[in-house]
């Protein structure tokens, strides 16, 4: 069954920033927006399968202008990017990039950027939806160290897809293949200063493009990348959340987030909750915060657990307007956070809370639903595909042209 997308109404007003890519994006027929970061985000073009499709086989162009980066600079920079991440920053060398998270002094997450270390003295973390630039600035003023908190004026574009790297290779030159999985580079396109990097949202081979002067050379750049992706069949997309969800990928501010309902008993979830204990490095010697909490969770263990779900029912077309009860009979034990039919699978995956007896590979639960009444589910490892991330890190694409 095929459930019609519904394009709610946004009103466009001044309050609401808009990327440096907005006017470009909307000449491709924008249907719908969101709100990230205080900033409209362009959700959809088209149909979200045939947009998955687009992506999984061709070459797309994202308008990700909504993912603002936090600049860390300074004599100390490397001291308060520590602070605030449980991740060993002193082990990421210049150029770079390393997926962390941001936690508060209870252990729980507040974000999950991708961070750039572009020099010694200077971080980017380029941060998912929230308040992290207020949060370092206020870290930052009861620190007493010598560094710089700002917003710089940087848009990201992402090519994402199979065909990501000829279009890059023709935009850059040769050396743009040479970067590796979660590097970055400095480059100049037709007189515009970037950072690329390797790096994106979907688990297929990508890139990130940080164009600096956005505000003067958003338009430019849009320009420059939708002529050179014309021989490519480059199309514009939204972030496409069904390949997010098949990479295991999880979004905060639904996977991970505060007060998603009553069940989360009104507290952030913490790493080793949502199955990232491996970004917290307990024997660093940096004292980042939350560090003393997570050292006893790791200690004492969690009692819930994000999982990847398999769900019943007829297709999951379109977003979950709410967060879906996971039930033991007439008790809620956990929740859905999000879920979608993947067309490869051809099953309807996604993402849920659950008590940790309850999270094991295998064991089945109960989804009940407003419009479908019960669905049965089943515990599935995540990622649901390519769970080595041979795509992304370009192992297939190499084996095919060695």
């Amino acid at each position: 069954m095929r459930i019609p997308y519904d394009v709610p109404k946004i009103h466009m007003y001044s309050r609401i920033r808009k990327s440096p890519y907005f006017y470009a994006s909307e000449r491709h027929g924008v249907q719908s927006y969101t709100v990230c970061n205080r900033m409209y985000h362009p959700r959809h073009y088209d149909d979200m399968l045939a947009e998955y499709w687009k992506l999984v086989r061709d070459v797309t162009l994202w308008d990700v202008g909504v993912e603002r980066q936090v600049e860390i600079s300074g004599p100390d920079a490397l001291t308060l990017a520590n602070m605030l991440t449980p991740r060993d920053l002193s082990k990421c060398a210049v150029g770079q990039n390393k997926f962390l998270l941001n936690t508060d002094v209870d252990g729980g997450v507040i974000n999950n950027p991708v961070l750039l270390r572009l020099a010694e003295d200077c971080f980017w973390f380029s941060v998912a939806d929230g308040d992290v630039l207020l949060w370092a600035k206020g870290v930052a003023s009861q620190a007493g160290l010598d560094v710089r908190v700002t917003e710089p004026d940087v848009a990201p574009v992402q090519i994402q897809g199979p065909k990501s790297q000829p279009l890059m290779r023709d935009l850059f030159g040769d050396q743009v293949l040479d970067l590796k999985y979660y590097w970055s580079a400095e480059f100049e396109l037709n007189g515009m200063d970037v950072v690329v990097g390797r790096t994106g949202y979907t688990g297929e081979i990508g890139y990130e493009i940080y164009l600096r002067n956005a505000s003067r050379d958003g338009m430019k750049l849009w320009d420059t990348l939708l002529e050179a992706g014309q021989p490519h069949d480059l199309a514009v997309i939204g972030p496409c959340q069904i390949r997010r969800v098949e990479a295991g990928i999880l979004s905060y501010g639904s996977d991970i987030a505060l007060d998603n309902n009553a069940y989360s008993d009104y507290a952030f979830l913490n790493p080793y909750e949502i199955g990232l204990g491996w970004t917290v490095d307990l024997d660093s010697d940096s004292d980042f915060i939350g560090k003393e909490a997570l050292a006893r969770i790791a200690e004492e263990g969690v009692s819930r657990k994000v999982v990847g779900l398999e769900i019943g029912g007829d297709p999951i077309i379109g977003y979950l307007d709410d967060y879906v009860p996971v039930v033991d009979g007439s008790e809620q034990i956990g929740q859905v956070s999000s879920a979608f039919w993947s067309p490869r699978l051809e099953k309807n995956i996604g993402f849920a809370l659950v008590p940790v007896e309850k999270s094991e590979n295998g064991t089945k639960l109960t989804v009940r639903t407003a419009a479908r009444g019960d669905l049965g589910a089943m515990v599935v490892p995540r990622p649901f595909v390519d769970p080595k991330k041979d795509t992304p890190k370009g192992v297939q694409a190499a084996q095919a042209s060695a």
